[in-house]
């Protein structure tokens, strides 16, 4: 009977660290790129975004995230000065946010994902057309255009996972507050509204 339970328990332990090795990480680095449509009165601008984000697993479906990055000209020209100028204003933004995100089937290889984030994005403008060339009374008033703006965002994708590596396609909302800034001038009064499709590609651990 001793041999029988000394035989069981041995058998137990070996199993336990296989057991835990085929758990799937829930820890990830990844970075990401992609294209950003900003939404305005004036129209909509497509233009590019990067960054980096980490997740920290609290469960198998469960991540806290957090995120930089950069969105390049989040919104159309104001105004083209003349259009055959090409002279026009436009806004791109630093952003860090955190949030959760929930991951649906945690022992498949497609997983579907949702998640929620909030953080500060730095609004700066920028005026095109004029060959990197304005004198001091234009970039002051540029200057007073730029501001650190709350942030909130909702995203949903999926993500294709193999070994260590996941490739993450996905979709992102996010909206700046513009509040009562001169920012919100260059968008009549109204947050900055960003619809961003992206790749990442990360490393699960």
């Amino acid at each position: 009977m001793r041999k029988l339970i000394f035989v069981g328990a041995l058998a137990i332990a070996c199993a336990l660290p296989a057991s835990a090795s085929a758990q799937s990480p829930t820890n990830e680095v990844q970075g990401f790129g992609g294209l950003t449509v900003g939404t305005s009165t004036f129209g909509s601008a497509v233009s590019s975004t990067f960054g980096g984000r980490v997740g920290v697993g609290l469960t198998p479906n469960l991540q806290l995230i957090g995120e930089a990055g950069r969105l390049a000209d989040i919104k159309s020209p104001l105004f083209d000065v003349l259009d055959f100028t090409g002279i026009g204003v436009r806004v791109s933004a630093l952003y860090g946010e955190g949030g959760v995100r929930f991951i649906a089937s945690p022992h498949s290889a497609v997983r579907p994902y949702g998640e929620a984030t909030a953080g500060f994005a730095r609004l700066n403008a920028g005026l095109s057309g004029l060959g990197g060339r304005t004198d001091a009374i234009i970039d002051t008033a540029l200057g007073l255009l730029n501001t650190t703006r709350p942030m909130l965002g909702v995203g949903t994708g999926v993500l294709i996972q193999g070994g260590p590596i996941s490739v993450d396609f996905g979709y992102r909302y996010k909206k700046i507050s513009a509040g009562n800034t001169l920012a919100s001038v260059l968008n009549a009064g109204k947050d900055f509204q960003i619809n961003q499709v992206r790749v990442g590609i990360g490393v699960r651990f």
